[in-house]
């Protein structure tokens, strides 16, 4: 059974960095690349964070002459590996690839060591990734509204899983509760491919899941999809409706991945590390194997991606500070609190309620 996931267990590790002195910023040897370059993922392999990296990999390495080392340091949102990076030395050997959540972690995480926006550097936004909302192939609500209607029946009581606390697919449900007027309990996993384990299992009863982790079990019957987070629909499951075709115009969210490298990076090794990107995310059997599961390359230009972290950072951190009153960590009842609608699959107990 998946188990959702706490914060302060892993305050140690970011904190342990911090503890090492930095290495003073230096001009890296003439020509650069000279050696391999290492690109921290900070979420766990196979997730919306990692296969972009990986298909960019091939093209990324052709550009700069040299091998791509991918290294999962995953935990804490995405803030363990953001932090293995925050504190390498800023020659354009070590970099970073991370989701949204890494603009806001901030704000989630007390006694963060480092803070994002003036430890890391922008250099490209690699993809961004739709969002859908799933539910076991055996709940009964077979739409978003029928969803909805059963969490206002039991307002708080209804777990639902996000990949992460602070994360795109945190905050997507929660900005659709707060315009729906219902209420859920949250309950935070290492990652998205643990929190489709915990809907699968029976933990929590819905999720807004990247494509990778969802899509395939959608197409196999395993899992429902009640909605898309975009405004338009997604080419390989034409057939779910958006969250704005269903009560809600104009709503439009979705996770990105950003690629970074420590602040005081030399200005043409960042150059370079954009033109890598960007080669990337045009790489045709990139582009391609992308489309399929959902997600668009973007691969643009350090000054536009700056300014969208700007924008990105300002509207989750609104979010954030509207809700946080609720997202605070604390367990929550084993079972359903009286009342609670129960629902299980055949065969299984009603499920293990948390929160996080």
């Amino acid at each position: 059974m998946a188990q959702p996931t706490g914060r302060r267990p892993l305050l140690a590790a970011l904190a342990l960095p911090a503890l090492l002195p930095r290495r003073a910023a230096a001009q890296p040897a003439a020509p650069y690349p000279s050696r391999p370059i290492r690109i921290v993922v900070s979420w766990p392999p196979g997730g919306g964070a990692d296969i972009p990296m990986r298909l960019a990999a091939p093209a990324m390495q052709q550009v700069l002459g040299q091998p791509i080392v991918l290294e999962n340091r995953a935990g804490a949102s995405g803030s363990v590996g953001a932090g293995v990076v925050a504190q390498a030395a800023p020659d354009g050997y070590t970099a970073l690839a991370d989701t949204a959540a890494g603009a806001v972690n901030h704000l989630l995480i007390p006694g963060l060591p480092y803070d994002f926006a003036t430890a890391l550097a922008p250099v490209s936004q690699m993809v961004k990734s739709p969002l859908i909302c799933v539910v076991r192939a055996e709940h009964p609500a077979k739409d978003l509204p029928a969803l909805l209607a059963r969490l206002k029946a039991a307002p708080g009581q209804i777990p639902y899983a996000s990949s992460g606390t602070g994360t795109a697919t945190h905050l997507a449900p929660a900005l659709l509760l707060r315009r729906a007027g219902a209420s859920a309990n949250h309950v935070s996993y290492r990652g998205g491919a643990a929190s489709i384990a915990g809907i699968l299992a029976g933990d929590a009863e819905f999720v807004f899941s990247t494509l990778p982790q969802a899509a395939p079990l959608v197409m196999e019957g395993r899992l429902r999809g009640l909605a898309v987070s975009t405004i338009d629909r997604i080419g390989s499951l034409p057939q779910v409706p958006t969250v704005a075709e269903q009560g809600f115009p104009g709503f439009d969210v979705y996770d990105w991945l950003g690629f970074y490298v420590p602040m005081g990076t030399p200005a043409p090794v960042i150059a370079r590390l954009q033109e890598a990107a960007a080669a990337g995310m045009r790489d045709p059997t990139a582009v391609k194997r992308l489309g399929e599961i959902g997600m668009i390359p973007v691969g643009n230009s350090t000054a536009e991606f700056q300014a969208f972290f700007t924008d990105q950072r300002e509207r989750m951190s609104a979010l954030i500070k509207a809700e946080e009153s609720g997202w605070s960590s604390r367990p929550g009842p084993a079972r359903p609190q009286a009342g609670a609608p129960a629902f299980a699959a055949p065969g299984r107990a009603p499920s293990r309620w948390a929160m996080a």
